[in-house]
């Protein structure tokens, strides 16, 4: 255990460089100038110069890269360009934001799922299997969006008109004060995230249920209900903890559609923001960000997988 994890963390930086190489290329090959973006049609040429300075870009691209890099390493992400401020200090409310929103979703949607999963394996074939394979397929095949206007027009117009269309948070108060501006955007991430998760449980749930130790129970006598408590249940433990944490890791991505659709003041909205107003520092930031938080939760499923399975654990010796 102690190599595979020296490994995955090896890997995991060599991914994370790798992923810091390609968010620099793609933020350096939007089109047009970014300077003349931040200072407006009217600037003089030498206050372009002189932004241009600030920012590197009279610089070759791989210098460029190095003091950026540089800058990373030792904790400075840089100043908006948009707002004269601390990347840092922009973001940080924003992350805070989106973590609730992350935290509030999987505490919904992981054991709701987890339910729904061993449910329609236990009741293979039957209606409310076949009802449930149905729903969520039509779910995978409708984009988070549509699911944000949807939700917006039962519960935020005439409709209900119950909760807010756009989630807007003061900073100024409390999280907990304003939790109806959570309520749509955790509805929408709980109702995608739903499928891969139950349908990942119910396939491993219906292979337990298959498998020759729980025959062997079963042949002994052992009550239906003890069988998949005692037999079933912990050996889809790892993949249930590994789906989970890739879900997580997957809303970690699509939350900036569905934070973008709301208004929703966390880092998929300022990633989304800073792309239209060409803000560099912040754009680079919340990508390597983002791109962080999908690798560290996808090798967290695979280490909590092997730890959590017996006979991986065996070979990882």
């Amino acid at each position: 255990m102690k190599r595979m994890l020296a490994a995955r963390v090896l890997f995991a930086l060599l991914t994370l460089v790798i992923i810091s190489i390609v968010v620099f290329a793609a933020t350096q090959a939007l089109p047009g100038d970014a300077a003349l973006v931040q200072l407006g049609k009217q600037a003089t040429p030498a206050a372009l110069e002189s932004l241009r300075a600030r920012m590197h870009l009279d610089q070759p691209l791989v210098s460029q890269y190095w003091l950026w890099l540089t800058d990373l390493l030792h904790g400075h992400l840089g100043n908006s360009l948009a707002t004269n401020t601390s990347v840092g200090a922009l973001i940080g409310g924003r992350v805070v934001n989106t973590l609730v929103l992350l935290i509030a979703t999987g505490v919904i949607a992981l054991p709701l799922a987890t339910a729904l999963g061993i449910l329609t394996a236990i009741r293979r074939d039957r209606a409310a299997d076949h009802t449930a394979s149905v729903v969520m397929l039509v779910i995978v095949a409708i984009p988070e969006f549509v699911f944000c206007l949807l939700f917006v027009a039962l519960f935020a117009t005439n409709v209900l008109h119950v909760l807010p269309a756009v989630s807007l948070i003061d900073p100024d108060q409390p999280l907990f004060s304003q939790l109806s501006a959570f309520v749509l955007p955790v509805l929408t991430l709980v109702i995608v995230s739903l499928p891969y998760i139950a349908r990942t449980v119910r396939a491993c749930m219906l292979e337990a249920l298959e498998s020759d130790y729980v025959a062997m129970a079963r042949l002994k006598g052992v009550p239906e209900r003890q069988v998949i408590v005692k037999h079933a249940l912990p050996a889809i433990a790892g993949p249930v903890f590994q789906v989970s944490a890739q879900t997580l890791a997957y809303l970690a991505g699509g939350i900036v559609v569905v934070e973008t659709v709301f208004q929703f003041p966390g880092i998929g909205f300022a990633f989304v923001q800073g792309i239209q107003s060409r803000d560099l520092p912040v754009v680079q930031a919340l990508a390597l960000l983002l791109a962080a938080v999908y690798v560290i939760l996808n090798s967290v499923a695979d280490l909590g997988t092997v730890a959590m399975t017996p006979t991986l654990r065996k070979g990882a010796r």
